[in-house]
């Protein structure tokens, strides 16, 4: 039987790299910045959520603006990056929607051509009736396990394949709870719709692994 579990921390990001850069986004922004706060006038964004990133590497600068609801926008020279905290199956259509919005925007009103994508869904896993060590123990070897004879304090199994990778640990976020990163690379061709079927049935997939199922808190 299943373990049951809640998951009261998620994370959704999607990186987009553009096929060529756009160094004139470093300066040219403001009316890119405006059409962004216009777009997303009925999340009600707040100039004081706008941030200008000048330091780091020239590809890490660039503006950042975050809304209501967990939304956070990032666009540089490079590429642009979107990020939505407290990520839900429930409210994946939306999620999307804020998304090609923000894409539209950069791809109208500067002619880029959008690359390559990245996702991250980070989850942070609280199992209700056993211990989070019980369900990750079974990915360690025994050939690790019988290198103390003491029990294991913590764990962790990281996982990559060409533009995928998987991260299993304990949560520094959580007591008793579990990390679970899965990160996909896909190509610029792939839909927003076919990226997240292919999230929906990593996940299912990885719970199925765990021998784990999500039920309300």
């Amino acid at each position: 039987m299943a373990e049951q579990i809640t998951i009261p921390i998620s994370i959704f990001e999607v990186t987009v790299w553009y096929q060529k850069l756009a160094v004139r986004l470093l300066v040219d922004r403001a009316e890119l910045v405006q059409t962004l706060f216009d777009a997303f006038s009925d999340l009600k964004p707040n100039a004081d959520d706008l941030e200008v990133i000048s330091t780091g590497k020239t590809t890490e600068q660039g503006i950042r603006l975050r809304l209501p609801q967990g939304i956070i926008l990032f666009f540089g020279a490079a590429g642009c990056k979107f990020t939505k905290e407290a990520a839900t199956w429930a409210d994946a259509d939306s999620i999307l929607g804020h998304l090609q919005t923000f894409l539209a925007i950069l791809t109208n009103g500067t002619g880029i051509v959008l690359g390559r994508k990245v996702t991250v869904l980070t989850l942070h896993l609280q199992p209700k009736n056993v211990s989070f060590k019980q369900i990750l123990l079974p990915f360690i070897t025994d050939k690790l396990r019988n290198l103390d004879p003491a029990p294991l304090d913590a764990m962790a199994v990281v996982s990559r394949w060409p533009g995928r990778r998987i991260t299993i640990d304990g949560s520094a976020q959580l007591a008793n709870g579990i990390f679970l990163q899965m990160e996909r690379e896909f190509q610029p061709d792939i839909t927003l719709d076919q990226i997240k079927q292919n999230i929906f049935d990593d996940e299912v997939n990885f719970f199925r692994l765990l021998n784990v199922e999500e039920v309300d808190a």
